[in-house]
């Protein structure tokens, strides 16, 4: 019999080495390789067999077909009950696809997936698979969040769960199969890939082998049973999927649930999705009984009605959805040989080069200065449409001023001083005055002044920061 060999395979990206490295050769990750048993030499020479006996079949018994003849069918999307992450998902669920969803420990990936598999219960069949919990734990979360009523579900009845509601608690990846061929339901939920275990494999629960063959065996069915899997993933102290880098390119979507453990909401993001626009943001807020969508996130990013100095308001995209944001920066005296700048929100990178456009075209000596900035509700803000906000923010604490009620900042910054169009502009103005704002300064040239008096709002237009600082303050910031 054939001796089995060892092979050092690395947890971060799945390369494999037969000699042992403290760093990746591949990825340049510390300390990921670790030792696994490679399978016997014959195991390992079916694939050539494979190969030759493949290269043997006649033209005419080939499958594969023009892609004119390939047949088309009607794509009707699985609701989950909750528009918030329908609207991640492009739609809803597509039959036969694979959704990754990661995040932090306790950051209610069980609890969201429970309560979607609830709600399309009651229209489809669906399988709920726990690898990680008892049926017994998994029902007494279920009756918690059931006698508790739904938390924002659409038309999510409260008096048990659906008759497609069927509940497995199992690691064997062989018997998962088995249930999902006997079933077939239209929705399955794995919670969590990691846990599952194949046993023709020598490797632990969690290993890259184990999490890269049990998935490939899950998406193989699900394509040929047309069954939406909903697969849940852990993370690494980094904040990465945890397993190899294939699991992303295998799954048709990946989700991220995002959340401060000293706030209330969830933000669920789509990193990848083959069935939609990528970078759309659901809002949920942890509640006594589950997850609650909330419908309208602005009010979770707005302070106080009450202005203060060194605050501005902008509005975001998140995808297609504009949000409120409040701004807060504070510039104080610094007592340190480098000032101190301390971000929270937006990328350090980026206040740091408004802050030197500030300097330059303004005057304003803010290297003798602390700056701290951060955006209420704890929302990550990426986009460059924020730079005129975190610019009035920081001169209106510096100078000690207020904005003018109900004013919005909208634009981009150069490195010239000019101001920038953003997109979406049209979408960020209708959500200021459905919110009550009215008045924006945004850049010149937008040519939306008929949408903006139909929503009786003034618009002030700007070529550069300095303009757009006077319209906004009532002041120029440079004196």
């Amino acid at each position: 019999m054939p001796r089995a060999t060892s092979t050092y395979v690395c947890q971060s990206c799945g390369a494999q080495s037969r000699q042992f490295f403290g760093r990746c050769p591949s990825c340049g990750s510390w300390n990921a390789l670790v030792e696994q048993a490679a399978p016997a030499a014959d195991n390992r020479r079916r694939r050539p067999v494979a190969a030759a006996a493949e290269a043997t079949i006649a033209p005419q018994a080939r499958r594969s077909e023009p892609i004119q003849a390939v047949g088309e069918r009607p794509l009707e999307r699985l609701q989950s009950g909750y528009g918030e992450l329908d609207r991640v998902l492009g739609g809803g669920l597509v039959p036969g696809s694979l959704v990754l969803l990661g995040g932090d420990p306790g950051i209610g990936k069980s609890t969201l997936l429970l309560q979607s598999a609830q709600a399309m219960a009651q229209r489809h069949s669906v399988l709920y698979v726990s690898a990680e919990e008892s049926a017994q734990q998994v029902k007494l979360r279920w009756r918690r969040l059931v006698e508790q009523g739904p938390a924002g579900a659409q038309d999510t009845p409260t008096d048990g769960p659906g008759p497609g509601m069927q509940l497995l608690s199992e690691t064997d990846l062989e018997l998962v199969l088995q249930e999902l061929e006997a079933l077939r339901p239209a929705v399955a939920v794995i919670d969590s890939i990691q846990a599952l275990h194949d046993g023709e494999l020598g490797s632990a629960p969690g290993s890259v082998a184990q999490v890269r063959e049990c998935a490939a065996a899950l998406a193989r069915i699900a394509k040929r049973q047309d069954t939406a899997l909903l697969l849940v993933g852990h993370v690494t102290k980094e904040g990465m999927l945890a397993g190899p880098k294939v699991l992303e390119h295998l799954v048709d979507a990946v989700l991220t649930f995002e959340g401060d453990r000293f706030a209330s909401h969830r933000l669920l993001r789509a990193v990848k999705n083959r069935f939609g626009a990528t970078h759309e943001l659901g809002v949920f807020e942890m509640r006594g009984q589950g997850l609650a969508e909330v419908l309208n996130p602005s009010e979770l990013f707005l302070g106080s009605d009450e202005p203060s100095a060194g605050t501005a308001t902008i509005v975001a995209c998140e995808g297609t959805r504009p949000l409120v944001v409040d701004l807060q920066a504070l510039v104080s005296t610094t007592s340190y040989a480098s000032p101190r700048r301390t971000a929270t929100g937006i990328g350090t990178n980026r206040l740091h080069q408004i802050l030197a456009v500030l300097e330059k075209h303004l005057g304003l000596p803010l290297s003798r200065f602390d700056c701290y900035l951060a955006v209420a509700g704890g929302l990550e803000v990426e986009e460059p449409a924020a730079d005129l906000g975190v610019a009035a923010a920081v001169v209106a604490s510096y100078r000690d001023l207020t904005l003018p009620p109900g004013t919005v900042l909208i634009g981009e910054l150069g490195l010239g001083g000019q101001l920038r169009p953003v997109s979406q502009l049209e979408q960020r103005l209708q959500e200021s005055a459905r919110l009550g704002f009215r008045r924006a300064v945004v850049p010149r040239g937008s040519g939306l002044s008929r949408l903006a008096a139909s929503l009786d709002l003034q618009l002030l237009e700007a070529g550069g920061v300095a303009e757009a600082l006077v319209q906004a303050l009532g002041v120029n910031p440079a004196q």
